[in-house]
């Protein structure tokens, strides 16, 4: 538990620069990995430094240097603690147009939102804990059915009338499409410089495509190479999977969950129903991949711009953005700001379910009702779950709960908001990266996003709403947070303040202005800046495959009745 008696805070230090950070990371050696000034009260809450994977020596030496080399909130040029970057840093160092680039950021001049020691940690992890603040306190005593038939049993955690259940699981497949951060450490302060973005930046479908027939010829079938591996899971589609039961796809994030394994299937599906129709139209197979994929990929882009996005952010800040431009993301090539990819894009935490109805006759003719996550049934071959990497008859997804397809079976997503769904504050432990060694780290989401910020020091949300030139929560707005946490008075994680912003300003039914504008200058940003996407190579273009709403208009539930998994394709 946090002291009841905290002693004073220090005055903020100065924020060391990202190539401080660098020559830091060399100076942490030996003991000083592992030494941990408050290690008593971190186990006190049952975790220590080892466990969220932050290693002491380094917070220790940035502590030592920031002594030595003086600091406090002088009010010089630029206010307290100003960083000075690279301007690499804004731009992100892109390796190519379609290689591993470094991660950027949106406001480089502000300092981190607070300094790292053991108290920062202990609080964060005190405010991201099970059964905390940010808990919305489900009750799964109920079971999955009545979770979503009876919304008054999660008073805290109320439904988004706006947004279908799917809008979340997509969410997450187009974070997938633009970002993977191949190179930080969970709670490590790790200077932009050593960031590897491992995805193209740009929503172009790498996930899926990988690099094409030739470099992925896995993901493609031996005879007819243009075409994806698809695979059944006993009843209806799954991606291919190896001898082990893996996932062969160009991204193994999109096996975390049963919904969004589904829409990587899908996808598959749809390139090759796509495909078929190109060769019809008497293309020859040199040139009906190409074809096909800028199809499909422009496609995509169309349903980000005219479906998602406006979910996300709201209609009239798209709108706002592509009339009047882009004001804080101006790089000069595609990057993913860590201000982004660590805070305001995982808005999309809040918007999930504690369970869904993941098809309407898949277990034995009956609906199959799951938890997102159960921790009774990890490690089962078929767990009563949602989690990913398992196939059986009944993991498949019927469509028609998370999409519109005009026949009263669509479910609502959460509203956005500080308190999470339940079983999110205990993940599976396969859902979460440790192929670079590690350590597993907290289990609850929200404590892994809140140590996110101190790997990347993430200003906090009132420094953004003030270079923003948006409106700043008044202190009352976020009283409940810092009596958790004292440290945060005045310096809130952006993706707290983003969530709270969005539950003030828009009724948790859309981003705010503060993280409406990153989010939607992010996305919209990505498609203007590449070379090949509708938005720059022809931007009056509009769909040209069927859809219910007619020539000119795509929404997802077209994609999947053309990829052959709609609801009326399943006959249930």
């Amino acid at each position: 538990m946090t002291d009841p008696n905290p002693p004073t805070p220090v005055p903020h230090e100065r924020a060391r620069s990202d190539r401080e950070l660098d020559e830091l990371a060399g100076d942490a050696t030996g003991d000083d990995r592992f030494r941990l000034t408050r290690r008593r009260a971190l186990g006190a809450i049952g975790i220590g430094a080892a466990g969220i994977g932050l290693p002491a020596g380094l917070v220790g030496a940035q502590a030592r240097r920031n002594r030595r080399d003086g600091g406090g909130d002088g009010d010089g040029d630029g206010g307290p603690g100003r960083r000075r970057r690279d301007r690499d840093d804004r731009d992100g160092g892109h390796g190519g147009p379609d290689g591993p680039g470094r991660f950027s950021r949106l406001f480089d001049d502000h300092p981190p939102f607070a300094e790292v020691d053991d108290e920062l940690t202990e609080q964060l992890i005190e405010l991201g804990r099970p059964g905390g603040l940010l808990d919305a306190d489900d009750p799964l005593e109920v079971g999955p059915i009545r979770l979503i038939t009876e919304p008054e049993l999660s008073p805290n955690n109320p439904d988004n009338p706006n947004n279908t259940a799917g809008t979340t699981f997509m969410g997450q497949f187009l974070d997938h499409d633009i970002t993977s951060d191949g190179s930080s450490r969970l709670g490590q302060p790790t200077s932009i410089r050593r960031s590897v973005n491992l995805r193209s930046a740009r929503f172009d479908l790498d996930s899926v495509y990988g690099g094409g027939p030739e470099a992925s010829p896995q993901l493609y079938r031996a005879d007819d190479p243009a075409r994806f591996r698809i695979e059944s899971g006993g009843l209806f589609e799954d991606v291919p999977r190896d001898g082990n039961g893996l996932a062969v796809v160009a991204d193994p994030r999109n096996d975390e969950n049963l919904i969004i394994s589904g829409i990587q299937a899908a996808f598959l599906r749809f390139h090759n129903a796509v495909l078929e129709r190109v060769r019809s139209e008497g293309v020859d197979d040199a040139e009906a991949f190409d074809r096909t994929r800028r199809l499909v990929r422009w496609h995509y882009q169309w349903l980000i711009l005219n479906q998602f996005l406006p979910q996300f952010v709201g209609r009239e800040m798209v709108d706002d953005i592509l009339a009047n431009g882009r004001r804080h993301y101006t790089p000069s090539r595609p990057s993913i700001p860590v201000e982004f990819q660590t805070a305001a894009y995982r808005f999309g935490h809040s918007l999930i379910r504690p369970s869904y109805r993941a098809n309407l006759a898949g277990d034995d003719g009956e609906p199959f009702f799951a938890l997102v996550f159960d921790p009774d049934t990890f490690g089962r071959p078929d767990p009563d779950d949602l989690s990913g990497g398992h196939r059986a008859p009944r993991r498949f997804v019927g469509w028609q709960t998370f999409f519109d397809f005009d026949d009263g079976e669509v479910k609502p997503n959460k509203r956005i908001d500080t308190r999470i769904s339940t079983p999110l504050f205990q993940l599976p432990m396969a859902a979460i990266p440790s192929q670079r060694g590690e350590p597993i780290g907290p289990l609850s989401l929200p404590t892994r996003n809140l140590l996110r910020h101190i790997t990347w020091g993430i200003p906090s949300g009132q420094d953004a709403a003030a270079a923003m030139g948006a409106p700043v929560l008044a202190a009352a707005d976020l009283a409940d947070i810092d009596a958790v946490a004292p440290r945060l008075a005045g310096r809130t994680p952006l993706w707290l303040y983003v969530l709270r912003e969005a539950e003030l300003l828009a009724e948790g039914l859309h981003l705010g202005p503060v993280g409406g504008r990153i989010v939607g200058e992010v996305f919209i940003g990505l498609l203007q800046l590449d070379p090949t996407s509708y938005l720059s190579v022809e931007p009056g273009w509009r769909p040209t495959l069927p859809s219910m709403g007619g020539d000119g208009d795509f929404r997802m539930a077209d994609l999947l009745t053309i990829a052959g998994v709609a609801p009326v394709s399943r006959g249930q």
